[in-house]
């Protein structure tokens, strides 16, 4: 019986493990979309509207999940404040749940220049994280097919040692 007991346990711990790793890769794909959405409204937005930085990184703050909302306020909180929105946009990116890789393509988002300066490095931001997602979509189904092998034959052996 406690056998028993402790092959649902860790069969229950297997099934938890890859829960909590399909919500990790969730939430980072939404943190991404979330941040693709808002560059690309505040790219129309800075065309068409001409909207003053401060208040265009609040709408975007506004518009987001939680994690995305708090790389924009803290840029709109640092502009509004006349602290340099550069720096802080660095440190909030640097806290996102994002790949290394687009982490550091989103840090070096220059929200600084005149009106096309900042369009362009949006515009080219914006390119580069979405192919990084592009990638990210295509490897999915293999990543994911591979964490479930890994959690349930990992279970599986445990079970095998444990009887």
């Amino acid at each position: 019986m406690v056998k028993l007991v402790g092959s649902l346990c860790i069969l229950a711990g297997s099934g938890l493990a890859r829960w909590a790793r399909l919500a990790e890769r969730r939430r980072r794909r939404q943190t991404l979309s979330d941040i693709l959405t808002a560059l690309r409204r505040m790219d129309e937005e800075i065309r068409q509207a001409r909207t003053m930085l401060p208040d265009l990184l609040e709408q975007a703050a506004a518009d987001c999940g939680p994690d995305a909302a708090a790389l924009f306020r803290t840029a709109a909180q640092a502009a509004a404040q006349g602290e340099d929105v550069s720096r802080a946009w660095r440190q909030a990116a640097g806290d996102l749940p994002l790949a290394e890789a687009d982490k550091r393509c989103l840090a070096a988002l220059e929200l600084r220049g005149d009106e096309e300066q900042v369009r362009g490095a949006i515009a080219l931001t914006a390119s580069a994280l979405a192919r990084s997602g592009e990638e990210q979509d295509k490897r999915r189904q293999s990543e994911d097919q591979r964490a479930t092998a890994l959690c349930f034959s990992a279970a599986a052996l445990l079970v095998i040692l444990l009887i």
